[in-house]
């Protein structure tokens, strides 16, 4: 296994700066939720309102969204796509929606998970955290809160593994193999 870009620790010193940053912005948790992206956005995000309950003493909502019928290549028969479940149990009309995700790279995943909130109600805006930018956009999307920007070539594989899906926290980047 490839040594670690960012251990446990990096990753949640990211984390709590990232929190501080999201309160900073919104001048607080008033009317803010987060919505985490599956698999690896929904644990970055409860994370995150740890962090932000610790901060400011208040628990943000949660969502879990799943953007596979959302994606653009649902439909070229690549993949067999596999649904799970999407839990907005609060109303997202007129609050300050933070999507969370673990990487940012091309913005079509992004892309997709704002259009799969679209239809959940009309929020007051919209705000995105991730844990890594590696960069390569293909769409016009940004980042407003990152975690680590990891600068990468497109042969390079940027992966997190977090405790609550993998055995431990870190990031490793490794070059892809050849098919």
């Amino acid at each position: 296994m490839s040594q670690p870009t960012l251990t446990a620790q990096e990753i949640q010193r990211a984390l709590t700066r990232v929190a501080h940053e999201i309160l900073e912005r919104n001048k607080g948790a008033e009317n803010l939720a987060l919505v985490g992206i599956r698999t690896r956005g929904v644990p970055l995000a409860k994370r995150l309102i740890e962090q932000i309950k610790n901060i400011e003493g208040i628990e943000v909502p949660l969502g879990i969204l799943d953007i596979t019928l959302y994606r653009d290549d649902v439909g070229t028969g690549k993949q067999n796509p596999v649904l799970k479940k999407t839990e907005i149990p609060f109303s997202i009309t007129e609050k300050k929606i933070v999507l969370v995700d673990d990487v940012l790279f091309t913005g079509r995943t992004i892309r997709a998970a704002i259009d799969a909130l679209m239809d959940f109600g009309r929020p007051a805006g919209v705000q995105l955290a991730v844990l890594i930018d590696r960069g390569h956009r293909e769409l016009p999307i940004r980042a407003d809160f990152v975690g680590k920007n990891l600068p990468t070539s497109l042969d390079m594989r940027v992966q997190v593994q977090l405790a609550e899906n993998d055995d431990a926290d870190r990031v490793i980047v490794e070059k892809r193999e050849e098919p």
